[in-house]
């Protein structure tokens, strides 16, 4: 590593800042940041210590290996990182008072197993790791998603070291990615990362001693809540599941097919439904503790209308896209008649579309709320790029060109500037590495992977193009609009029956941008914690290559030896491994890369008319920013935001519309009343609570899995039932006739 900076690094501390140029510093300008964030740094810390290589090489590997064993099953469950973070901390101090303290040298180079006692920023840094293993087995682990659809679903004979090239230089493309952006989403304090708050309340929680002061400490509180929070667990997640879907309507018109429609939890509009089950609050929009109020009054608006106005009017006033055939709410793919679409029978062996046996067969239809959940996805694209070249557009430009003359640093970055940099080359080697690589892989597999190298670098082109302004939204609202539609629609357009190209290019034209923004959201998390960017970089890289590959063992190994993983229509009813999560990832294929965006969206297809949405949302976010200007002492015009808007319909399905009106209504209770009326219970308790309840909730799932559900101890009766509205899923039209449904 250099021991000295570069005459750039010397002028710029690497912020992109003039050093020599007149600077005032001054606390962050986002109160909930200056309220949160500690404004101190003791440089003097150790770092990356061997107790941070052990603790935090083990939490990787631990949860790569439980989130990717957990993302196949039937009720899939993802372990958040704070679950390690809990948990290495009396390990770390167990470490420090048992561990030699000598030095030891090995080839001129001088360390200690122990130089002192488990501090915040090791315990930050094994977090980093951690998040590593989150990032790569949990959440939609999408690589992963795309091998297993490979795998599983088209029965490809897919080698090893191909899945392991299509994992890796996903994750380093991101990498690249990141360090690119890093001086527009990450040393800006208007980009504050509000996801990133509940971990430095938790650190700090963990670590610092409150002040004298009444009521419970925060190391208290999270205690008691994280504890209540395991208990409560056991209710929705094994004893009374019905509470995660508590669809009273269903019960007082339980043969009325209208009622079930509007009233259920998991099938319908949620109207009427709730959920009092953390997981299934948090379980799509991430904990709404954390969420800006502006954040939630956006997608409360979008929701609203979608949900409310626009489904309705198109399914029972309209029947748009002939939506009495299909039910309002599904993901599943149907033919003309309302039945389940069977692929196979369009497939031809070198996995491309029988365009004859389509002719024959059936056209593709949606159910109404996939087809306008759809639509929204074309209208959230461009009001992205919209909105951001507007409200951001000129901050931005003027990073690129360094114009800091007048800059105000914040506290956080003047503490940062005592560490060096990373330089920008380290980061280029990775992008420009993952690249050819990508690059040969088309070559040496093309009759594997379908995408031809220029269908590459069109990915790497869209990557480029979009990072920012997403990175921007979610930097500023915590939502992170999509464009996974958009990645597959382009590439359907120009490749259309090659399904596994259509994979291809959305994992790297859209995948690589989730895990940029997820390396860049750790980084504004060491910004925070003052841990230096080089010992991040380190980090990142190292757990990226252990997990990424640990991640591909394990599913691979799952795939292999479970017999008939993932094909529902040969387990048993019972099975656990039915694959949900990638059961959307093969339609999502399937739709945008077997049929193709023409025949759905093109002149004569039944969906044309929701391109105009394309147009739509560029232009909408226009007015708003029109009368922030004509308004300037409005600021509540500026925090109108189309993206985020239109988020409040994204992720359904899977997510339904009472997982996300329950996250409203607790975003509004504490990032509204309590926020307002109860600012000092806010400052030292939201964000603790908001992990306790993640670490209870996850420490809670995996016991019980492993306690009862892995052993085939499941309870059944009534309460067990996840949604008593049988009837939800029906379709209306005359003549369709539908297993378990009334004809009409």
């Amino acid at each position: 590593m250099a021991t000295t900076e570069s005459k750039d690094e010397k002028h710029t501390n690497g912020l992109g800042l003039d050093s020599s140029a007149e600077e005032q510093h001054e606390r962050c300008p986002v109160e909930e940041v200056a309220l949160v964030v500690p404004e101190t740094d003791d440089p003097t810390l150790p770092v990356l210590t061997f107790r941070a290589w052990f603790l935090g090489l083990t939490s990787c590997i631990i949860l790569i290996f439980l989130n990717t064993f957990f993302t196949y099953r039937t009720q899939p469950l993802t372990i958040s990182a704070i679950l390690m973070q809990i948990a290495v901390l009396p390990i770390g101090k167990f470490m420090a008072k048992t561990l030699p303290t000598r030095d030891y040298r090995i080839l001129g180079w001088s360390f200690s197993l122990n130089p002192g006692p488990f501090n915040m920023k090791e315990h930050v840094i094994i977090t980093i790791f951690a998040n590593c293993g989150v990032s790569f087995g949990g959440g939609d682990a999408y690589s992963i998603g795309a091998i297993t659809v490979m795998k599983a679903y088209y029965k490809q004979n897919l080698s090893f070291l191909c899945g392991l090239f299509i994992v890796l230089t996903t994750q380093i493309l991101g990498y690249g990615w990141a360090g690119m952006l890093r001086r527009y989403l990450v040393y800006p304090v208007e980009m504050w990362w509000p996801s990133n708050l509940a971990q430095v309340s938790l650190f700090r929680a963990l670590h610092e001693k409150d002040p004298k002061s009444k009521g419970l400490t925060r190391m208290q509180f999270f205690l008691i809540a994280m504890t209540a929070s395991f208990l409560y667990y056991t209710v929705p997640g094994y004893l009374f599941p019905i509470m995660t879907f508590f669809s009273w309507v269903c019960w007082v018109w339980p043969h009325s097919i209208t009622a079930q429609q509007v009233g259920s939890g998991y099938h319908g509009l949620g109207v009427g439904a709730f959920t009092l089950d953390w997981a299934g609050i948090s379980a799509y929009h991430g904990s709404p503790l954390v969420a800006p109020w502006s954040s939630i009054v956006n997608v409360a608006v979008g929701f609203i209308m979608f949900i409310y106005i626009i489904l309705p009017l198109c399914y029972w006033k309209y029947n748009t896209f002939d939506a009495w055939k299909f039910p309002i709410f599904s993901n599943q793919l149907f033919t003309s008649s309302g039945q389940k679409y069977e692929t196979t029978k369009i497939l031809t062996p070198d996995f491309q579309l029988n365009i004859p046996a389509y002719d024959s067969y059936s056209k593709l239809y949606l159910s109404p709320l996939f087809a306008l959940s759809i639509g929204s996805g074309f209208a959230r694209f461009t009001a992205t790029l919209t909105h951001v070249a507007l409200f951001n557009g000129r901050d931005i430009w003027r990073q690129s060109r360094r114009a800091v003359q007048n800059v105000k640093l914040d506290v956080h970055s003047k503490l940062m500037k005592a560490y060096k940099e990373v330089p920008d080359w380290w980061f280029y080697i990775l992008l420009i590495g993952s690249v050819v690589l990508s690059l040969l892989m088309s070559f040496v597999w093309k009759e594997t992977v379908q995408l031809r190298w220029w269908g590459m670098l069109f990915a790497f082109a869209l990557a480029w193009l979009v990072t920012l302004p997403i990175g921007v939204i979610q930097a500023t609202t915590n939502q992170q609009p999509g464009y996974d539609i958009i990645a597959q629609f382009m590439i359907g357009y120009v490749l259309p029956g090659k399904p596994i190209a259509n994979l291809l290019f959305k994992i790297y034209g859209r995948i690589s941008t989730i895990h940029a923004l997820s390396f860049l959201a750790d980084l504004k998390l060491g910004h925070y914690m003052k841990i230096p960017p080089r010992c991040m970089y380190v980090a990142q890289l190292v757990g990226t290559f252990v997990a990424g590959t640990l991640n591909l063992a394990v599913a691979w190994w799952m795939l292999e030896n479970i017999e008939n993983i993932c094909d529902t229509d040969v387990l048993d009813s019972s099975s656990p491994w039915t694959c949900p999560k990638y059961r959307v990832t093969f339609d999502a294929s399937v739709i945008w890369g077997l049929i193709g965006p023409r025949r759905l969206f093109g002149p004569g297809g039944l969906y044309r008319n929701l391109v105009w949405l394309f147009l739509i949302g560029a232009f909408l976010p226009v007015p708003f920013w029109v009368l922030s200007k004509m308004f300037p002492e409005k600021k509540w015009i500026a925090l109108i935001n189309i993206p985020v808007i239109s988020y409040g319909f994204a992720g359904m399905p899977p997510a339904t519309p009472t997982n996300i009106a329950s996250w409203l209504v607790t975003g509004t209770i504490f990032n509204y009343f309590v926020f307002r009326y109860r600012k000092r219970w806010w400052q030292k308790y939201n964000y603790v609570l908001s992990a306790a309840l993640d670490a209870g909730t996850a420490f809670m799932g995996v016991l019980l899995f492993f306690a009862v559900q892995n052993s085939g101890k499941e309870l059944k009766w009534w309460g067990t039932e996840v949604d008593h509205c049988p009837l939800a899923s029906c379709p209306t039209a005359p003549g369709i006739v539908v297993k378990g449904c009334p004809v009409f």
